[in-house]
């Protein structure tokens, strides 16, 4: 279906930004299909906007993200309950969230003025953290990351699934990732690529102690409770967003989000030609 207005959100510390936002809006309006524009984005072009992330999610019937993975998820961080599809241009290195690169972005707008994008309901975490008797929930996309300080020291997590006990790792840190998520932290720890609909959470240890500790994958309707220990510092990073230093005893809980975000693709492209492409994987019969 056609979206009615379109949000745009661009990477600001991008060369090639301005000149693919212009590009993208004289596409758009030559289509007769309204932009909003973020208001740093706006900026960059030496426009004027008020509307911030959350604006444009009540205000848009779809965003169209320029940049590359991380620019979606800081996008999808600050959507919270206004979670609307995802559109994404890569003007990055991997791209593994977006849809299209920055050089096709005439036939990414006609694809969108068409309606002729395709929507995978993409699983999203709600990550609680426990300290002091307060809480407080951060949603992601990709991941969930406990981990070490500066310090070169290994810490201590244990941790359960379902309220069992599954084991205390000793590593480096542990990551609870969604399918998204599995192509990106998890997969260069050494853990398995899950597709989108695989209906799986998969728990990672980082650089483990116990050469046994290795991923272990749990239903998509698990609940991974992790306890900080109280000897080092641990502190949690959700998406790549600014680390949290944990209490001492603190606990983490993460979960499947009832919410899900709708991520777009480009007609004919399935997600294992986007993992042959990012991963080049090779081979005769590819």
């Amino acid at each position: 279906m056609r979206p009615q207005t379109i949000g745009l959100i661009a990477h600001t510390g991008k060369a090639r930004s301005a000149d693919l936002v212009r590009a993208v809006c004289d596409e758009f309006g030559r289509a007769q299909l309204p932009v909003l524009i973020e208001t740093e984005t706006a900026r960059l072009v030496g426009a004027s906007s008020e509307h911030s992330v959350p604006d444009l999610a009540r205000e848009t019937d779809l965003l169209v993200v320029l940049g590359g993975d991380g620019t979606i998820l800081n996008t999808v961080r600050q959507l919270d309950s206004a979670m609307k599809p995802v559109f994404g241009i890569n003007v990055g290195t991997l791209g593994f969230l977006t849809c299209a690169p920055a050089s096709e972005y005439v036939e990414a707008v006609r694809c969108i003025v068409a309606g002729e994008m395709t929507f995978s309901e993409r699983t999203l975490l709600d990550v609680a953290i426990d300290e002091r008797g307060r809480q407080r929930v951060i949603t992601g996309l990709n991941d969930a990351v406990l981990s070490r300080g500066a310090i070169s020291r290994l810490i201590k997590l244990r941790t359960r699934v379902n309220g069992e006990e599954l084991t205390e790792f000793n590593a480096d840190g542990l990551i609870v990732a969604t399918p998204t998520g599995s192509t990106a932290y998890s997969l260069s720890a050494g853990g398995p690529i899950l597709t989108p609909e695989s209906g799986a959470l998969v728990i990672t240890p980082i650089c483990p102690h116990v050469l046994t500790n290795r991923s272990i994958i749990v239903g998509e309707n698990s609940v991974i409770d992790i306890d900080a220990e109280p000897d080092n510092p641990v502190y949690l990073t959700v998406d790549g967003g600014e680390p949290i230093e944990l209490d001492p005893g603190a606990v983490v809980t993460v979960r499947k989000s009832p919410r899900t975000l709708p991520l777009a693709s480009m007609p004919g492209v399935s997600f294992f030609s986007v993992v042959r492409q990012k991963l080049k994987w090779r081979g005769s019969n590819v």
